[in-house]
């Protein structure tokens, strides 16, 4: 794939491998930016360099930069087509469970060996050196290969301390196991609490070696499994459009796939079926839902002449449509496109365990060392020396660092999964503390997202149960969702309908036939003037309130004299006004945005209590206004469900995505709100809040333990029961701190 190119400058965007951390991101960034004229973002969650540069640079180049710090980069695959294996979760998921599975099945013998005494047969020393070497050999490989990396361009990070930690603490073991006293048939670990110095020839630390790994590699497997795959909002965005479509050739239908297509081909669209791409209506007249990607509630009237956009869906007749636009330049690429800029130039969010190991890191390196120097420069003996600095390695390894994300966020989105709300990542946490702006979509979040029969009008001498008898059963056969709107909510008012006759569809006007005997229109007021049917002053008066309200009316007559109006719209949810009051008790200001009308979003604002409305934008200017109320300094989380609102969804600093919505909205999002409840939101907003409380609770004890045992460590006063008591008594500590989330309400 070759750079896309501007009148200024090219930009490619490269998929990055052997991250492990938000630091290698950050290195990664700053090594593309030192060559001149490049600017680099590099997006860990998405795995993504989004590359500018001017002319002279070749993307090899940059390739090559990323390589030299260590990692992988590769321009962009192209597309994978439908029936081909998709790329993702199975290749970064599935060695990491295995080597999780082997960590956790061989690690437990090990720990429990070392811990109870009664377990220590003659020769489990022996044992535990046959159990622990694959877990940290084997399962610890990923830590000891990035640590390995990261030492070649000297760089330090979590894996840097495990894998140290782990290879010290099984080194030491081999050395006391086979030139120490440990390998004596007989030898036991005896469970005392005492601190003594020791030359710790007698002493092994299988059972940290293993126990540490698999606790880590816990954590990074739940991490794996739950980061965000910026493909799948793309992919999930590409497939609504039409896979094939019936092409005219030669005056006959043939049908072929989508992506054939080319400009100025003629395709017919049956009712029911997708717009295969963007194009102009040459035969035949319809209503076309399109609110998945405009967020217009109410379908579209089209006729000859008439632009229909791609992956929008014929809801009426028989269309023409010849192909303006094909491939990359239909609406939906576009979309598509910003969807993926706004994931790529979304700001990193750095794990705070990563933060603080920048620091923490290299000083227990430097502490262990200086250890070891200290005891060999008083004499002490080399055994004394490297018990020391093992020892210090050991009890700053961060089992419970490795516990401390992954349980609070498996317990807070297991909670979450119970209310209705689904959390995508730890990423995704942070996020929630400084939003003070919630931009609401209207369609699907704030309002039902359908078209229901609100109000029923009627004239002066004429029955409502009739009325609505006689439009609802007429409606039944046509397949427009403002006459679906009307038939159902007959249905739900008269119950069974009667069957109609010599049912005809009047072009852009509405629908016409016999119900019972009685010659039935229903449509717009043109309709039945064209059969002289005028509608009363009352009726008149009813039609503009609803229209001026941004709502849709219908005129209804028969027999020669009009009867009534009828008025759909889509209708506020019941709970939309309690969540609007929630969100404001969390110090947010709600901003309702649409692609619908002003009257139709100020009538829908005022009913829920919402002050500012922007309405009438485009997808396209809706990730324009919320990057505009991010650059007035303002944190913005946006609630949505179509579409329309994907690009906006991922631009924003917190997406939350309504489950009753399109696949795309869900992906783009950070939550996704199952239940279609916009309370679920507030819900949503503070659980994050509270998980991301706990999770630092939990960074703040775990470090803590090991910060206060690392004097008793250099010092060498620090037998192995302690260390590993130290660990279990800091990770039982952390399991249960985050447990605590399961009584969030």
């Amino acid at each position: 794939m070759s750079p896309l190119t501007d009148d200024r400058k090219n930009a490619v965007e490269l998929s990055i491998g052997g991250m492990t951390c938000a630091s290698c991101a950050n290195r990664i960034e700053r090594k593309l930016n030192k060559l001149d004229g490049v600017t680099a973002t590099v997006n860990y969650a998405t795995e993504k360099a989004k590359v500018v540069f001017t002319d002279g640079i070749e993307p090899q180049r940059l390739i090559a930069e990323v390589e030299k710090a260590g990692y992988t980069a590769a321009l962009p695959a192209p597309p994978v087509h439908e029936g081909e294996r998709q790329p993702g979760e199975p290749d970064e998921v599935a060695p990491l469970r295995q080597r999780l599975i082997t960590a956790v099945v061989l690690s437990v013998p090990v720990v429990a060996m070392a811990m109870v005494p009664a377990l220590q047969l003659p020769n489990w020393q022996w044992l535990s050196l046959t159990l622990a070497a694959p877990v940290v050999v084997y399962a610890g490989w990923p830590f000891h290969r990035a640590a390995w990396t990261n030492l070649r361009h000297g760089a330090a990070t979590m894996d840097t301390l495990v894998s140290l930690g782990t290879i010290a603490a099984l080194g030491w073991s081999l050395w006391a196991l086979f030139f120490g006293t440990a390998g004596t048939p007989g030898m036991t670990h005896p469970f005392e609490l005492t601190i003594q110095r020791t030359d710790g020839s007698g002493n092994i630390y299988l059972e940290a070696a293993a126990g540490v790994t698999a606790f880590i590699l816990a954590g990074r497997y739940f991490e794996a499994r739950s980061k965000r795959r910026a493909g799948a909002a793309l992919r999930a965005l590409m497939e609504l459009g039409a896979k094939d479509v019936a092409v005219l050739r030669g005056g006959a239908e043939v049908r072929v796939p989508s992506d054939q297509l080319v400009v100025d081909d003629r395709f017919v669209v049956r009712p029911g079926e997708k717009i295969a791409t963007d194009g102009v209506v040459e035969e035949g007249s319809s209503a076309v839902d399109a609110s998945m990607l405009t967020g217009e509630s109410v379908p579209v009237e089209v006729r000859p002449g008439d632009a229909v956009t791609g992956a929008t869906v014929n809801a009426g007749g028989r269309l023409v449509v010849r192909a303006t636009r094909v491939g990359s330049d239909t609406r939906l690429a576009q979309m598509a496109k910003l969807v993926e800029e706004a994931q790529t130039g979304k700001a990193q969010v750095q794990r705070l365990a990563d933060r603080i190991s920048g620091v923490f890191v290299p000083i227990v390196i430097a502490l262990a060392l200086g250890t070891l120097g200290f005891w060999l420069g008083t004499g002490e003996g080399a055994g004394a020396a490297f018990t020391a600095a093992v020892a210090v390695l050991i009890i700053a390894c961060p089992c419970a660092l490795g516990l401390a994300t992954p349980t609070a966020l498996l317990v807070g989105t297991g909670r979450g999964a119970q209310l209705g709300i689904l959390i995508k990542g730890p990423e995704v946490l942070e996020s929630t503390r400084a939003i003070d702006t919630v931009v609401l979509d209207k369609t699907g979040t704030v309002t039902e997202g359908r078209m229901t029969l609100v109000e029923v009008h009627v004239a002066d001498g004429q029955g409502e149960e009739e009325v609505l008898r006689l439009a609802g059963s007429l409606e039944h056969a046509s397949e427009h969702p403002i006459a679906q709107a009307v038939f159902k909510g007959a249905v739900a008012r008269v119950g069974e309908l009667p069957a109609p006759e010599d049912f005809t569809n009047v072009e852009g006007l509405g629908v016409q036939g016999l119900v019972d005997g009685h010659a039935v229109l229903v449509g717009r007021p043109r309709l039945l003037a064209e059969w002289s049917q005028h509608l009363t002053p009352e009726l008149e008066r009813a039609l503009h309130a609803a229209q001026t309200a941004g709502r849709t009316a219908v005129a209804v007559g028969w027999d020669g004299e009009a009867r009534a109006v009828l008025v759909v719209a889509d209708v506020v949810k019941p709970t939309s006004e309690e969540a609007i009051e929630r969100l404001r008790g969390l110090g947010l200001t709600p901003v309702l945005l649409t692609g619908d009308n002003q009257a139709v979003a100020r009538s829908v604002a005022a009913e829920v209590g919402i002050e500012e409305v922007i309405a009438e934008v485009l997808p396209a200017d809706k990730v324009e206004v919320v990057r505009r109320l991010q650059s007035e300094g303002r944190t913005v989380a946006m609630v949505g469900d179509g579409v329309n609102d994907a690009a906006a969804l991922a631009q924003a600093d917190l997406g939350l995505a309504m489950g009753t919505g399109t696949d795309a909205a869900i992906e783009a999002s950070d939550l996704t709100l199952v239940r279609g409840d916009l309370r679920v939101a507030a819900d949503a907003i503070r659980l994050s809040r509270r998980t991301l409380r706990v999770i630092k609770g939990n960074l703040f004890w775990a470090f803590a333990y090991n910060v206060a045992a690392l004097p008793l460590a250099a010092a060498g006063l620090l037998n192995p029961m302690i260390a590993g008591a130290a660990m279990a008594f800091s990770s039982v500590f952390v399991v249960s701190n985050s447990l605590r989330l399961r009584r969030f309400n």
